[in-house]
């Protein structure tokens, strides 16, 4: 297990990793006494969070060898770099929702982030989605250009851009890995 306390944390938190490792994190000022109380609290969820993850690595294929995993990762970063900035902008002159700018990283634990000033990070994992759910991703993260939260109004944004499906595309992206 792994404890650590973060600036960004706004409350006590705790994540199950693929690995199966625990991760305990802590805005600053919480006391270890309650941070152990919190995880105590949520045994009963680590164990089955943790027999999730044991049941998802041994549904996943075998590992590709270090060398053609390097060469598979090159080819979607090819392909990434040659699909994703159209496609953001493309959506981003549909929707009218502007961004600063566009990185394109190896991320293995989100399919994109949006900073505070509007910089767009995509995967380049995401070019294992299907194109309908590439644009719900971009979607998502230009969303956070005007409400930088998961809010009820960021989630009516993304609703109403993307037909009323968010729910929907939500629920089929997440059983895509981004492994």
């Amino acid at each position: 297990m792994t404890f650590a306390q973060s600036l960004r944390a706004r409350r006590v938190s705790i994540s199950v990793r693929g690995s199966g490792e625990v991760r305990l994190t802590c805005p600053p000022g919480v006391s270890q006494r309650r941070a152990l109380a919190f995880l105590e609290e949520k045994l009963s969820w680590i164990e089955a969070a943790r027999e999730r993850m044991a049941r998802r690595r041994a549904a996943l294929p075998p590992q590709l060898p270090p060398e053609a995993e390097r060469a598979r990762i090159e080819e979607l970063r090819r392909a990434a770099k040659s699909d994703l900035p159209g496609r953001i902008a493309r959506l981003s002159e549909a929707t009218g929702l502007r961004y600063a700018k566009l990185t394109i990283r190896a991320s293995r634990t989100k399919w994109g982030s949006c900073s505070g000033q509007n910089h767009i990070s995509l995967s380049l994992f995401l070019m294992t989605l299907p194109e309908h759910l590439r644009d719900y991703v971009i979607i998502h993260e230009l969303c956070h250009t005007v409400h930088h939260n998961h809010s009820p109004r960021f989630h009516a944004l993304v609703d109403r851009l993307v037909g009323g499906r968010e729910k929907e595309l939500n629920r089929e992206l997440r059983r895509f890995s981004i492994r």
